[in-house]
């Protein structure tokens, strides 16, 4: 028998993008946000409906995934997921992403459509991705435009995405810049 889902728990932690949030429920993760703070943990127990309680123990896998995963020492992500925050089309776009786009791979917005068996289009797999309620863990910043890499809207935007990308290997890295020296060598 299934444990009903009752509470939310959250958790943080300081990564290179900044402070993430991160909201779990008995079931799984259920929440992501690129900001921590007491308006952001106020907004993620609303969107979810459920009260907060201090759960340490149950957002500690997701957390400890992001320490590695920012750190490079982590290909995947491998916890629960409560897709509580997410319509039905929005749980079948999302799951294909996370079963079967693997980290330093990209998809286009018209493939993972395709993926999906939706026939809905490119532009409606992007509203998709910009609703994702767990960005990284789920990760729509591997989902690009046939002709770049697209929008997003999670942290400072696109070029949150494009820092993803370069961490997985997927895009070049840009000039290193430096202003005395110019640019670095590689």
């Amino acid at each position: 028998m299934e444990t009903a889902t009752r509470t939310l728990t959250l958790g943080a932690i300081e990564t290179s993008l900044g402070r993430l949030l991160v909201g779990a429920t008995e079931q799984g993760v259920a929440y992501l946000s690129f900001k921590d703070t007491p308006g952001t943990r106020a907004r993620a127990a609303k969107r979810a409906g459920l009260p907060v309680v201090d759960d340490p123990g149950r957002t500690a896998e997701a957390l400890a995934g992001l320490a590695d995963y920012f750190a490079g020492k982590s290909l995947t992500f491998e916890v629960p997921i409560d897709w509580r925050l997410t319509s039905d089309v929005q749980r079948r776009v999302l799951t294909t992403l996370y079963e079967r786009v693997p980290y330093g791979k990209v998809v286009t917005y018209g493939e993972l459509d395709r993926l999906s068996g939706l026939d809905v289009g490119a532009q409606a797999i992007g509203q998709v991705m910009g609703g994702n309620p767990i960005p990284v863990i789920v990760p729509c910043h591997r989902v690009v435009a046939a002709n770049g890499l697209g929008g997003y809207s999670g942290g400072s935007g696109v070029e949150v995405k494009r820092w993803l990308l370069t961490l997985e290997g997927s895009v070049p890295a840009t000039l290193d810049w430096d202003p005395d020296r110019g640019p670095a060598a590689p």
